[in-house]
């Protein structure tokens, strides 16, 4: 019988989520997804190791079964030589310490070029999983600066494979940068959740930043008096200042909420509203259709049943307000759309069915 390979996760900013830490203020969807499948590989029967940022915690240490390796502090070092000490360096280290058959990086970045050359240079594999369609746009918007474009197109070039979200990220990757993927649906572990809420609120959850527009959430509570809305999440404080100060009676800002309480807040909701521009496959949508509550964005996912689109796509803040309008007044319309989001996460989006997609790519690659 063949032994499960030993997988690594190089995460830097992974540890808050996977400790379940409610003081670090850190957390974003790349992180939710590999805590999840490391949780789900490790019960698999896979050893699993974890490379992440020293946020306060021991050298090592288990969590789960997982062995979580420390490397560098957030803002270890010097300013520019800092990229080198302690950045690549100590992350060289403990990916080393970690001694894993097969690395998984995910999100693009510099770091991504370093995950595959550690991988090259060591005789190890490596699987490079996008966080976002921006991750194939071939000018790489989410990247800053050259030199860290230059390192993760390098880096994609060396992947001995590429996992992606949804078919649009497929295409790109292939028009892009030449490389063929395999798509893989992004998992939410269900853990005795109560349904939507009929009395609930329309909810937004995410890091508060510009290429998530939340000013357009506001807009939408400005446009709906009488409609209650949640948002929740942390980020830029100019832009936090910004939606404070329009001083909305019927929009309450709850500001940073950890992963492990974020649940509470998907528990009163009626409708889950999405305002980016582009994204990958947020687990928002995923922690709503596991509810039975109804999303609502400006882009496509991917999602379909019957051909149409699981969550409903409108083309602006008007066509967004109007869907809101329709859903928080016609219970048959409202529940038709929940139940049949909730019907597709039961399919598509378990950890089981991660697992069942990701197995066969570990198995050939540790072969």
């Amino acid at each position: 019988m063949s032994v499960a390979p030993h997988i690594c996760f190089v995460a830097p900013a992974l540890y808050p989520v996977l400790s379940g830490s409610t003081q670090i203020e850190s957390v974003g969807g790349a992180e939710v997804q590999q805590a999840i499948l490391a949780r789900t590989f490790q019960q698999a029967g896979y050893r699993v190791s974890v490379v992440t940022m020293d946020y306060g915690q021991p050298e090592e240490i288990i969590i789960d079964g997982i062995r979580v390796i420390r490397a560098h502090a957030p803002q270890a070092g010097l300013p520019v030589l800092r990229f080198i000490y302690p950045r690549m360096t100590s992350m060289w280290q403990a990916m080393a310490r970690a001694d894993a058959d097969i690395y998984y990086q995910r999100a693009s970045g510099m770091l991504t070029g370093l995950v595959a050359q550690f991988c090259a240079h060591r005789g190890k594999r490596f699987i490079y999983s996008a966080a976002s369609d921006a991750d194939f746009y071939p000018e790489l918007p989410l990247i800053s600066y050259g030199r860290d474009k230059w390192f993760y197109r390098r880096g994609l070039r060396m992947a001995d494979q590429i996992v992606v979200q949804n078919e649009t990220q497929r295409q790109a990757c292939l028009a892009n940068f030449g490389r063929t993927s395999t798509l893989v649906p992004s998992c939410h572990a269900v853990q005795g959740q109560e349904p939507a809420d009929p009395a609930g609120y329309v909810l937004w959850v995410g890091t508060i930043k510009s290429l998530k527009r939340p000013e357009l959430f506001l807009e939408l509570a400005r446009r709906l008096p009488a409609i209650r809305f949640r948002l929740v999440g942390g980020g830029d404080a100019a832009i936090l200042g910004n939606l404070k100060a329009a001083d909305l009676k019927n929009l309450e800002l709850t500001g940073f909420v950890p992963y492990s309480q974020v649940a509470q807040h998907f528990a009163g909701a009626r409708v889950f509203v999405n305002t980016s521009e582009f994204e990958g496959f947020p687990n928002t949508f995923l922690q709503a259709w596991s509810r039975a509550i109804p999303s609502v964005s400006f882009f496509d996912n991917g999602s379909r049943v019957d051909n149409l689109p699981v969550t409903r796509c409108v083309r602006d803040v008007e066509e967004m307000a109007a869907v809101i309008s329709e859903w928080m007044s016609d219970d048959v319309s409202w529940k038709t759309a929940g139940t049949r989001a909730q019907a597709y996460f039961n399919g598509q989006h378990t950890p089981q069915a991660a697992l069942n997609a990701y197995a066969p790519l570990l198995n050939a690659l540790a072969a």
